[in-house]
């Protein structure tokens, strides 16, 4: 395949997960099941959702008592308090709270709308947590993967966040493990010999959501394989990606 194409096969026919379910084993049953031929330098991309529900961070919205702030703040929006109280627990800091929005950055470090807690596809009266540590999982999904299927992949976990100044969401990427997420273009020259000063692709990022076209968000897909893609190796981390305080000209 040449260098500037590759292809995005999506993997219909995992089941509904549930917490305990070993993960790795049904992605590879359904890699089998779809007759994909998975190979050394795939990468796979799995939907934060089914980790977090294979992990067990799932919360029964009828377990949880709101806040006098949960309650006061879902009377004003007309909101859950239920869900808000779960969003102010998930929430190392609260960056915004208005016009019924909260922005909130989660206990991992990524700022993001609700502090990743999310209400859909999931049964009613739940909602799911981000996984506690994505690249801790990204990296156990690929051993297990590895031993399953014979073969090496990269492993990113992706979430939906909106972004700031543009409408529209993104698949962005979580956890990474078997891949950098960066291709680093820094210090070589463009084709009229200027010197690159700032150009590092988030190509993880990128990755997720090249990945999500072939996924959707009511289709039932929850991964994907990428074949073909030259990835730059190296063990590297999705908490890579996320800003940090000194150089956030915005916080």
């Amino acid at each position: 395949m040449p260098l500037n194409q590759f292809k995005v096969i999506g993997l219909p026919g995992l089941p509904e997960v549930t917490a305990g379910d070993d993960l790795p084993d049904l992605i590879a049953q359904t890699i089998r099941q779809e007759d994909v031929r998975a190979e050394n330098g795939d990468i796979l991309v799995i939907a934060q959702k089914i980790v977090s529900k294979a992990e067990g961070r799932v919360v029964r919205l009828e377990d949880v008592a709101p806040s006098a702030q949960a309650l006061d703040w879902a009377e004003t929006h007309g909101k859950d308090p239920r869900v808000i109280e779960v969003v102010l627990r998930e929430a190392r800091r609260l960056v915004r709270m208005e016009r019924g929005l909260l922005i909130a950055e989660t206990q991992q470090g990524y700022i993001c709308a609700n502090a990743g807690v999310d209400t859909s596809n999931v049964p009613q009266g739940t909602v799911t947590l981000l996984p506690e540590d994505p690249d801790y999982s990204a990296a156990e999904i690929r051993k297990s993967l590895a031993t399953e299927l014979g073969v090496e992949l990269a492993v990113i976990i992706s979430d939906t966040f909106g972004r700031p100044w543009r409408n529209g969401l993104a698949n962005v990427a979580l956890g990474v493990s078997g891949m950098s997420p960066f291709v680093d273009y820094r210090n070589e020259r463009d084709r009229f010999g200027n010197e690159l000063k700032a150009t590092q692709m988030a190509v993880a990022d990128e990755l997720a959501s090249a990945a999500e076209l072939a996924m959707g968000k009511t289709a039932a897909i929850p991964a994907a394989l990428i074949q073909g893609f030259s990835y730059p190796e190296g063990e590297g981390y999705g908490r890579e990606i996320v800003r940090p305080p000194e150089n956030d000209l915005f916080r």
